[in-house]
């Protein structure tokens, strides 16, 4: 990566590594809350269910 960043400097293109560096940070970041949305998702769909068996348990007794 260091020969990389100074090839790219000595060339004089230094606002595409720059624009380079932040679209792979907003895409990282991208990835990793879409990851974290997903989890949290699953936790609620594992609520919800909780919920659904506990109504299905209390409507039987009745």
């Amino acid at each position: 990566m260091d020969e990389l960043t100074r090839t790219v400097i000595e060339r004089g293109d230094l606002a595409h590594l720059a624009l380079f560096l932040w679209a792979s940070g907003a895409s990282a970041l991208l990835v990793w809350s879409l990851r974290e949305m997903a989890r949290v998702n699953q936790h609620f769909n594992d609520f919800v269910q909780e919920i659904a068996n506990l109504n299905r348990l209390f409507r039987k007794d009745d």
